[in-house]
């Protein structure tokens, strides 16, 4: 019997190719969000130096929607750099100072007694804005840590029985100093669990500390944030969160996420590990850190860079570990070397 060769062949080559050009034309345009946190990164680079990670973890933090906290020694640009990146943006600005006297109205707001109308009216306090920074946030006495709860996960306050909707975009970064004890009250575990990332500061290297010294040398204006320019609106950051949702995250992965986030409940070091909503944060984060990298889809390493601020404040090192000199970072290093990359 004679071969006959098929005449629609060809014809279907030429759709498999379309439909995959058409699958490839379909992928999420990441150039406009990359540009612009590109942008952000040039204006905060012309006041510090360095801090790349710092910096790089605070737009991850943008990307997802998420508070962060940032740990460091005094003098090495915490409250800076959350200032300019703030100034980047074209949205609210709050800055609190925590101290011991400070209360919960004085961060919420409160009802005053107007005369004119015999009627009390909710005065809004400072956290009414877009992005918040929180200084010193382990100088407040618990009771004062305790209003950030319901705004902090559900961008809302119930005050006299009213519910206030916080407008979106809406970030609080908080800052604290991990040496100095006098005065300061530790963050509850369930304020933590709040913050999307803990992020720990250093001290700069030795050209790093060059180079600060020349910009400080010859830098004449007195307020650093004026040479910063906001590059950023509300609009397009909040079409950025949303784009970041959409980035692909394949089913292996996900497997991956779930074994570290497993991985830390049952680890012999750890006397409290990670919670589901630990899961959740790993997961928003990756997602982030492959939009900072252009990508629409989530690799092991985006998910690897993510862990150590996602999970270093979620996990408590058993005492005698701790006693030892092993750190939350060391365990989770060790974790992620034991679990299997997936490719």
């Amino acid at each position: 019997m004679e071969n006959i060769e098929n005449p629609n062949i060809e014809g279907q080559n030429s759709i498999s190719l379309d439909k995959k050009e058409d699958q490839f034309q379909s992928r999420i345009d990441m150039i406009e969000l990359r540009t612009s946190l590109e942008k952000v990164k040039s204006e905060i680079a012309k006041v510090i130096v360095g801090q790349e990670s710092m910096v790089e973890h605070l737009l991850a933090a943008l990307l997802s929607n998420g508070h962060v906290l940032i740990e460091g020694v005094p003098g090495v640009a915490k409250t800076i750099t959350a200032k300019l990146l703030a100034k980047t943006i074209d949205v609210g600005f709050s800055r609190i100072q925590f101290t011991p006297d400070l209360m919960p109205s004085d961060i919420l707001g409160t009802s005053v007694f107007n005369v004119k109308n015999s009627e009390f009216e909710f005065k809004k306090g400072p956290v009414f804005s877009n992005f918040i920074l929180i200084d010193e946030i382990n100088r407040s006495p618990a009771k004062t840590q305790a209003a950030l709860f319901e705004v902090m996960e559900e961008r809302q306050i119930t005050m006299d029985g009213t519910r206030y909707i916080m407008e979106e975009p809406f970030l609080v970064v908080a800052t604290q100093n991990p040496i100095e004890h006098e005065g300061t009250y530790r963050l509850p575990e369930a304020q933590l669990d709040r913050f999307l990332f803990k992020i720990n500061v250093g001290y700069p290297d030795l050209q790093q500390e060059i180079a600060i010294i020349k910009n400080q040398h010859e830098n004449k204006t007195e307020d650093k944030t004026d040479v910063v320019n906001r590059v950023i609106t509300a609009q397009q950051l909040k079409n950025y969160q949303q784009l970041v949702k959409e980035i692909i995250v394949e089913s292996h992965l996900m497997e991956y996420i779930a074994k570290i986030i497993v991985n830390t409940r049952e680890n012999q070091f750890l006397y409290l590990g990670a919670s589901p909503r630990a899961s959740l944060a790993l997961l928003t984060a990756s997602k982030a850190f492959a939009a900072l990298r252009g990508r629409d889809f989530v690799t092991p390493e985006d998910i690897k860079e993510s862990s150590y601020a996602v999970l270093r404040h979620r996990v408590i090192v058993s005492p005698e570990r701790e006693m030892e000199g092993l750190t939350a970072d060391e365990i989770i290093r060790q974790i992620l070397e034991g679990i299997e990359i997936p490719r």
